[in-house]
């Protein structure tokens, strides 16, 4: 039996591309530029399209303390609410319905300009307080690192 994870993913991936154009549509004239950093657009995916989908904005936005990968960043969910409510039978315990969420912000990072990859990891932490947190890990491309260094704004 094959994980729905990388379908997930998928169908996510092309919802992203148009929520993005959708976004951007409805801000202020003034406010209607494209992200042109990854901070910018990670706060973007963080505030404007997490508030459109959920209601709410993601919880946290960190970037990967590992100084060999720079290219990594998190936005961290304390309950997602695509997670909500599936009941996933035992044979499919890896699976991760946020997997779609992932295809959303890696769609939103691609139509941006940014190319990245993105997925979603449970945390299966006792000492969490929130036990069905999800972590969306974005790694980026190595030629938007390229550009962010060339332009100085990273």
């Amino acid at each position: 039996l094959t994980s729905p994870t990388p379908s997930l993913n998928v169908q996510g991936h092309s919802i992203g591309l148009k929520l993005l154009d959708l976004l951007l549509f409805r801000e202020a004239p003034r406010t209607q530029l494209r992200p042109l950093t990854i901070i910018n657009l990670l706060h973007f995916i963080k505030q404007s399209a997490w508030q459109h989908l959920f209601g709410r904005q993601a919880d946290r936005l960190e970037k990967s303390a590992d100084p060999a990968k720079p290219d990594e960043y998190m936005i961290i969910d304390n309950e997602p609410l695509v997670n909500a409510y599936v009941s996933v039978p035992r044979e499919l315990s890896q699976l991760n319905c946020a997997a779609f969420m992932a295809g959303i912000v890696e769609g939103l990072c691609d139509g941006a300009g940014f190319p990245a990859r993105v997925s979603a990891h449970n945390l299966k932490d006792d000492k969490e307080m929130w036990l069905g947190m999800t972590v969306f890990l974005v790694k980026f491309r190595p030629e938007v690192l390229e550009r962010e260094g060339y332009l100085g704004k990273s």
